[in-house]
């Protein structure tokens, strides 16, 4: 059964190297769903935060063949353990006519709040789960016209102590 999964991948951080994982889940057919890469504190070291899904065999086996590659240090399944998840959330929307006290309260409701505004057009933005991300997008969805939407994808952190990643 396929299952999402957060991959928390620590490599070093020069050209190509981000190519090289790509490159390993298109030529296996493996599907990345989401994709985000920063430095650490260590500048000499980027982390990937990917999404995708398999079974736990898959999941193994990517890991496997990553750590094979060079210029990786480290893959953790961020899934496996205790972690929390966010998703950041960028949507420009144009409110209806008397809609505005509705997407107000919504937002409220939801932990979103407008960063911008011009005229009867918003940018919001929401940092939660990827549950709430999507319920947001769906309730303003009834209430104001949804022009443009962003989305981050996942990142994951440990919860327990002293992780590489």
């Amino acid at each position: 059964m396929a299952v999402r999964h957060i991959i928390a991948i620590l490599l070093q951080n020069e050209a190509g190297a981000l190519s090289r994982v790509a490159g390993l889940f298109s030529t296996r057919g493996y599907n990345i769903e989401s994709l985000s890469v920063a430095p650490t504190q260590d500048p000499t070291v980027s982390r990937i935060t990917l999404v995708t899904k398999g079974s736990e065999a898959v999941i193994s086996q990517i890991a496997s063949q990553l750590l094979k590659l060079v210029d990786v240090v480290n893959v953790e399944d961020m899934t496996s353990g205790e972690h929390l998840e966010r998703e950041l959330l960028l949507v420009r929307l144009d409110v209806r006519d008397g809609q505005r006290t509705a997407i107000d309260e919504l937002l409220a409701r939801q932990g979103a709040r407008v960063i911008a505004e011009k005229g009867a057009t918003l940018l919001v933005e929401l940092t939660s789960s990827e549950v709430a991300v999507a319920r947001l997008l769906e309730d303003l969805a009834g209430v104001a016209e949804i022009r443009e939407v962003v989305r981050s994808g996942a990142l994951g952190i440990g919860q327990g102590g002293g992780g590489k990643s």
